[in-house]
């Protein structure tokens, strides 16, 4: 398909879902708090879940690479059953994080990941509650990761991912040192179905002129809430999607206001090209 070759992200196992009853535990991580500490990147209902990091402490929660023994956090120790996932299938010597991730009806922004440390890892997301709603998206590719499913997430490419659906995605991320060596992947299970692409309608001029007329109206304070529109709808049309940064400051430019212009630009350096450890963006 048409595609395919462009996307860089990896299907690289499928994993025997259905023989983990898991039902009970996805329940206790849809009751789990999340602290906010990525909000800058979301919209909607998305939250971040620690079951293992480097100290164990509940309120570690900030990813940053490590030199330390994965450590079970308390949530990570009320999930025995999807701790025996990532056990009995990935190896643990490079193993760093383990994290739930939880989208309902909201869109992460495009952004590109580890631009705050000088090495990138290894990042794998293994979907553990999906639907057809739930989709990632990779420069101008859109694709569908199914339950089950191993992707190698090719993180240091903008990406974003959307769920539309009511129920909350459920995706465990899991994330090594070392971008380069191969993870061995053991007990998995032979692909039934091909990777799941999205063929999408290209973007006509009118649809583009009424997004980018959508700027007149946007003021300092509904800028941030302004960004969504352009954000969902590079998985609505086919567009690469770093042009939703550039099509939201032409329409700020619509403002005349220099500061709001400044201010989404600064957004795209943020998101897609250099940020600090820690660094919160304002808006």
């Amino acid at each position: 398909m048409k595609g395919i070759p462009l996307l860089k992200s990896q299907r690289l196992a499928v994993l025997p879902i259905d023989s983990y009853d898991l039902d009970f535990e996805l329940s206790i991580v849809d009751r789990h708090e999340y602290g906010g500490e990525y909000d800058t990147f979301t919209f909607g209902s998305w939250s971040g879940h620690v079951l293992a990091n480097g100290s164990g402490a509940d309120s570690d929660t900030a990813f940053r690479p490590h030199d330390s023994r994965m450590a079970l956090t308390e949530l990570g120790k009320q999930l025995p059953g999807i701790m025996s996932l990532v056990t009995e299938h990935f190896p643990l010597d490079r193993l760093q994080w383990v994290r739930i991730f939880s989208l309902r009806d909201g869109i992460i922004m495009p952004h590109v990941d580890f631009l705050e440390f000088a090495e990138p890892g290894t990042r794998l997301q293994i979907p553990l509650r999906t639907g057809e709603e739930s989709l990632h998206s990779e420069n101008d590719v859109v694709y569908h990761l199914r339950r089950g499913e191993v992707w190698k997430i090719h993180t240091t490419d903008p990406h974003s991912a959307r769920s539309s659906a009511g129920t909350a995605r459920l995706s465990l991320c899991l994330d090594f040192s070392d971008a380069e060596e191969p993870i061995a992947i053991r007990n998995d299970i032979p692909a039934t179905e091909p990777i799941r692409i999205m063929e999408l309608p290209g973007t006509t001029d009118v649809e583009l002129k009424e997004l980018i007329d959508s700027g007149r109206d946007l003021t300092p304070e509904t800028m941030r809430a302004g960004f969504r529109r352009f954000a969902e709808f590079h998985f609505e049309r086919r567009a690469d999607i770093t042009a939703a940064f550039d099509w939201y400051v032409e329409a700020v430019r619509l403002t005349g206001d220099v500061d709001m212009v400044a201010k989404a630009q600064a957004f795209r350096t943020y998101c897609i090209e250099k940020r600090g450890y820690g660094e919160a963006f304002a808006w």
